[in-house]
């Protein structure tokens, strides 16, 4: 079944094509323009990003070391392990002992692998940063390179980010999606990427969702959702959309036997970066929570709905707390993943809190 939006989006991109052979690229620079008008002038005038970002060596970082304030250091390796089952996985722990993180990602059924992580580090006002998101790509994986890239290092370089760590993101996120859709506007692609981004600023926990990647805590052993996935058939989702003149329909797929709600039709989440033919009701405005981190918080997990697409929030939770290394747990979550059938890419985050180290530590201050 086909409606009407589903229609009018393939004749779009069918012309769309027809003219780039014809003519040269379509340029969409009616939405880059619609989105300066919506964040004003002067936003842009006083929140300049850099475009050249440093290339760092891959390395464990001390967090006392000499990083200038304000850049955001990649503490993973860029050449992940690969396992025999073609798992890439990998783990970095904290100078203190307070923290450590693991990541596995997979490829899994998916002809290509659009997934993308980025775990990143800074020191802020001598406050401890710490970075953890997963980018999951679709149409591509341009989109979710271009975050891995650019994202983090765009919040820290933020002027407010220590004073109001909140906006900061939220500016952030949009920002960073026109300059990806700028990025792009010589091209035919259409890109498009989720991003749920854990940002820690000392004790201080935040959050940011776009799209339907996922941040679930272990909280005193029971799961705990940090985001809602930004699917169409969300009321409020559905509201926002269809106010700005969109239409959501149910596309049924494989002879009726499944189907998903879709945003015209075409895209299976109301938010993303990218996706510039649908830019005017796919927003990458994040939802944020903020947390403050106490003794209570036992690990958080980030993942692409390739993971939760089967394996649901306390399952999650279950199985990362079975494995005393991160790694090991980002590892058994994508395994388990695949072995349930998800027919995605896969790729988690585990992070984990040792609160004994922290009080180990003050008490020998």
């Amino acid at each position: 079944m086909l409606c009407k939006a589903s229609l009018r989006n393939l004749i779009i991109r069918a012309g769309y094509i027809e003219n780039f052979g014809k003519q040269g690229p379509i340029h969409f620079k009616d939405f880059g323009k619609g989105l300066n008008e919506k964040f004003g002038a002067s936003s842009s005038s006083s929140y300049q990003l850099n475009r050249k970002f440093r290339s760092f060596m891959n390395m464990m970082v001390d967090n006392s070391s000499s990083t200038q304030p304000g850049s955001a250091v990649k503490v993973l390796p860029r050449k992940e392990n690969v396992t025999e089952g073609g798992y890439a996985t990998g783990g970095w722990k904290s100078e203190d002992g307070r923290l450590s993180c693991g990541y596995s990602s997979f490829r899994g059924k998916r002809a290509s692998m659009e997934d993308c992580f980025d775990v990143k580090m800074s020191t802020i006002d001598g406050k401890p940063v710490c970075l953890f998101g997963i980018f999951d790509g679709h149409g591509g994986s341009r989109a979710s390179e271009f975050l891995r890239e650019h994202l983090f290092e765009n919040i820290v370089k933020h002027p407010q980010f220590m004073k109001d760590t909140k906006l900061a993101i939220s500016e952030t996120y949009q920002r960073t999606d026109m300059d990806f859709l700028d990025s792009e506007s010589n091209t035919y692609r259409d890109d498009g990427s989720t991003a749920s981004a854990a940002v820690l600023v000392g004790t201080r926990l935040y959050v940011a969702n776009v799209g339907d990647s996922r941040a679930v805590i272990s909280k005193a052993g029971k799961a705990v959702a940090l985001s809602e996935d930004h699917k169409p058939n969300r009321s409020d989702e559905r509201k926002r959309i269809e106010n700005a003149g969109g239409v959501i329909c149910f596309r049924i797929f494989n002879c009726g036997s499944s189907g998903t709600w879709r945003v015209g039709g075409v895209l299976a989440m109301s938010r993303a970066f990218g996706n510039r033919l649908l830019k005017q009701f796919v927003v990458a405005e994040p939802e944020i929570q903020e947390q403050e981190i106490d003794d209570e918080f036992e690990l958080l997990v980030l993942a692409s709905d390739g993971l939760w697409d089967v394996v649901p929030n306390e399952d999650a939770v279950s199985l990362a707390r079975t494995e005393e290394e991160p790694e090991a747990a980002a590892l058994k979550l994508a395994e388990t993943a695949f072995s349930r059938g998800s027919a995605d890419n896969i790729t988690c985050i585990v992070v984990k809190f040792h609160h004994g180290q922290a009080k180990t530590d003050s008490a020998q201050g």
